[in-house]
This record gives C-alpha cells, sequence and structure tokens, in this order.
C-alpha cells in the first residue's frame, strides 16, 4: 500500500466529456501510480444544487464510475466509492462545522462561483434562495478529504483558494485541540487548461456544447464541425490567425502531437488550410484518441451490476479508513465515552 494519501471527487452530472478526461481524469490515472487514490462519486454535493431533480441520479452515478473504468482507473489501485456511502465523512463534516468561522464560508470561491451559476441559471432548482446545505459545501468538501487524512489533491490553479479552507480547517483542529491529527494537504497541481464548449463558452451538458467521451465517431465529427474558429476569417484563401481559434486550435493543442500542431499552425497563417479540413482532421484525431476508450466503455456499460461491485468492494475499502481517523476525532473532542 503506498503511504500518502490523495482525495478527489466528482459530482454526477451524466456522462462525462472531453473536457473531465484531459483536465481530471487522465491526470488520475497517473496518479494511482504514485499515490494511495481516493476517488469519489460527490452524490451529496450533487443534492446542494440539485436537490428537486434526482430523477437520474442513480444512472448519474453508475455512467460517471463507467467512464472513470474505460478511462484508466483501476479499482484494484485505487479506492473508487460514493460519497454517501461512508456515513463518516457526514459526521465528521458536522465536527468541523462547530469549529469553522463563517466566514470562511462566506469567502470561499468556489462556493461564491456556485451561487452565480444559481443565479444565472446555470444551475437550475425550484427556489431563489440558497440552501443550508450549499452554503455548508466548503466544509463538506473538507470533511471529504480530511476522513481520510489525505496528503494532497490534485487541483488546478483556479481551485487553490478552494484548498485553502481545508488547510485552515485542518490547521485549526489541530491548535483547538492541541494534537497533531490532521495533515494540511497539498495541492496536486494539474497543468491541462480548461477546454471550452464547441461554441467557445465553457464546457458543460447544460449548455449542449460538449464532446462526451462515450460519443461514437459520427457524433463526435459533427459537433467538431459546428466548433467555432477564427471569427475574422472568411474564405479558405484568407490569411488565418490561430491563435485566436479558440476552440479548434486550442483542441489541436491538447490533442494533437507537436508536429502537427506546428504544422496547422503555419499552414492555417498563410492561407494554405481551410477551417473545414482543419475541422474534419481535428475529429479524426480525437476520435482516434478516445476510440479504444469508446470500447472499454461500451463493453462496461453492458454490465452495470460489475460497477455496482466495484462501488461495494471500494465502500468496503475506503469506510475502515475513515472509521479510523473518525474514532480519533472522536476521542479528541470527548464525544466517545
Amino acid at each position: 500500500m503506498k503511504e500518502q494519501k490523495l482525495v478527489s471527487g466528482m459530482r454526477p452530472t451524466g456522462k462525462l466529456h472531453i473536457g473531465h478526461y484531459k483536465g481530471v481524469i487522465e491526470n488520475w490515472v497517473k496518479l494511482q501510480e504514485e499515490y494511495s487514490c481516493y476517488y469519489f462519486v460527490a452524490d451529496w454535493h450533487a443534492m446542494t444544487t440539485k436537490f428537486d431533480n434526482t430523477e437520474s441520479l442513480r444512472q448519474d452515478k453508475i455512467n460517471v464510475v463507467t467512464d472513470w473504468l474505460a478511462c484508466g482507473i483501476d479499482p484494484n489501485k485505487s479506492f473508487v466509492y460514493i460519497q454517501s456511502d461512508i456515513p463518516e465523512i457526514a459526521k465528521l463534516h458536522i465536527l468541523l462545522s462547530m469549529i469553522t468561522p463563517n466566514n470562511w464560508v462566506e469567502r470561499d470561491p468556489t462556493l461564491k462561483d456556485m451561487i452565480k451559476m444559481i443565479k444565472s441559471g446555470e444551475e437550475k432548482n425550484n427556489s431563489s434562495q440558497l440552501s443550508y446545505g450549499l452554503l455548508g459545501y466548503p466544509v463538506l468538501m473538507s470533511a471529504d478529504i480530511m476522513a481520510f487524512n489525505a496528503s494532497f489533491v490534485p487541483v488546478g490553479v483556479d481551485q487553490l483558494a478552494h484548498l485553502e479552507i481545508t488547510r485552515d480547517i485542518a490547521r485549526r483542529f489541530n491548535n483547538i485541540y492541541k494534537v497533531e491529527l490532521f495533515n494540511e494537504p497539498l495541492p496536486k497541481m494539474t497543468q491541462v487548461p480548461l477546454l471550452k464548449g464547441i461554441d467557445g463558452q465553457k464546457m458543460g451538458k447544460s449548455f449542449r456544447n460538449d464532446i462526451k467521451i462515450s460519443d461514437d465517431e459520427e457524433t463526435t465529427t459533427k459537433k467538431v464541425m459546428q466548433a467555432i474558429t477564427d471569427r475574422s476569417r472568411l474564405r479558405k484563401s484568407d490569411l488565418g490567425h490561430p491563435d485566436n481559434c479558440e476552440v479548434v486550435y486550442e483542441y489541436y493543442k491538447v490533442f494533437a502531437d507537436r508536429e502537427t500542431v506546428e504544422t496547422v499552425y503555419s499552414e492555417c497563417q498563410k492561407g494554405k488550410r481551410g477551417c473545414a479540413d482543419c475541422k474534419r482532421m481535428l475529429a479524426k484525431i480525437i476520435n482516434n484518441k478516445f476510440s479504444p476508450i469508446r470500447e472499454r466503455r461500451f463493453e462496461l456499460s453492458k454490465r452495470p451490476e460489475y460497477i455496482k461491485e466495484i462501488l461495494k468492494a471500494g465502500k468496503e475499502k475506503a469506510r475502515p479508513v475513515a472509521q479510523e481517523v473518525l474514532e480519533r476525532v472522536n476521542n479528541i473532542v470527548g464525544i466517545s465515552l
């Protein structure tokens, strides 16, 4: 067993897209070779904004894990589990909420972003008011990490401030009770920038601008052909501006090899490569990349009971770790008799 623990999770919002793969999952696959990785489906977190829209929640959880396994997450190397299957996380959340100052929660950047998304309509529910559960989101996230006393959390640059509240809560617990129980988890940086949707906006299921990992070749090609390119270029012979091609060229930089990227840049600048040809080539590159993943996913999708068995086994492996941490917390704070 690898000594240093790493925790990361993902809300179940349906089938995952290529942005999830490049921004998160690909990195997870590499990290599981180096760390004791705890990867969880954050169903409680999903309910902070979709408490009135849970009809597909069960299937969404299966879909997320199916995508993970198809992409290379190995349940023999990593702990793969559902957040709500580990009740110790909720119990720790309650205890941590007692010591967390209110203003720490209010200034959390991810919480602010989620509030903005609700008000803008990106996250829809039937209430115009923010729920108590959503306001507690940063503390629950800290409990997700601290329940396993993780040393690392993989994050992007925009999430560094969000991780800081967990470090603050861990430090505050240790200081209040004069112990050295909790690690102050460090960020494990991810380098891939956020992939935009084919319309140049944030990629997401609700915007219908994503390319799903599970999309077939025809669907992928159709979506890529709809992607925006250099808006100033009207004809194939016009000189292009790859740096202004905010979707297609950015996808090339993520999915293509260096030689192909340099060729595309040069030919676009000189007006030798049309946008339609450029997108057709990009679609082939993306389809080639995801073809083996899609084949594995198709086979896994026919075995939902197998996915459930993996999650049950993941719970049985992960829960004793959280139980041990919670028992120590209970002893420290004086709850245990």
